[in-house]
């Protein structure tokens, strides 16, 4: 499963790159971050839920041009055999690519591409808290099918330690 994500990963990276180059100035959040957490939280309650599972699986890569990958993946996942099995397996993905910007405590990506066609050649932004080697990411509040009332999504993230092969 979690190779599955890194496949993923790799495809969305590979498709933001080639499509050109972004301002050349580093982003404040470049870097490769793994998902610590996925939370769905209710505007009129204030509960929340583990939207995708208790251990879900994910990663979004800021590159210095700009580039954005995000993917995550719910908590077990199996493969799909049938056509609705497969299909099914789309409520448990978010992924998409593009090209961010950051201004304040936002991020902005232009989709380029997405696991939600609908998604493609829109402007998503994000609210995020960084502390230290933590990310915090959330999504402005709106209404979703898959959850009840006015809801965001809160998604944690923290920084992975730099590797030289």
């Amino acid at each position: 499963m979690k190779s599955w994500s890194m496949a993923a990963v790799a495809v969305l990276i590979s498709i933001a790159g080639a499509s050109g180059a972004a301002r050349a100035e580093p982003s404040t959040l470049s870097g490769s971050w793994h998902l610590i957490s996925y939370e769905v939280e209710s505007k009129d309650t204030g509960g929340k839920i583990p939207a995708m599972g208790e251990h879900p699986s994910g990663r979004v890569i800021f590159a210095a041009d700009h580039r954005v990958a995000f993917v995550l993946t719910g908590d077990g996942r199996k493969a799909g055999k049938s056509d609705a099995e497969k299909a099914a397996l789309l409520n448990s993905l978010v992924a998409y690519t593009g090209v961010e910007r950051t201004e304040n405590n936002q991020w902005c990506t232009n989709v380029e591409a997405a696991w939600n066609p609908e998604w493609v050649g829109t402007t998503q932004c994000r609210e995020f808290h960084l502390a230290g080697d933590r990310l915090e990411v959330l999504t402005p509040w709106r209404q979703m099918p898959n959850w009840p009332g006015t809801t965001r999504s809160i998604i944690t993230f923290e920084r992975d330690i730099s590797i030289t092969p």
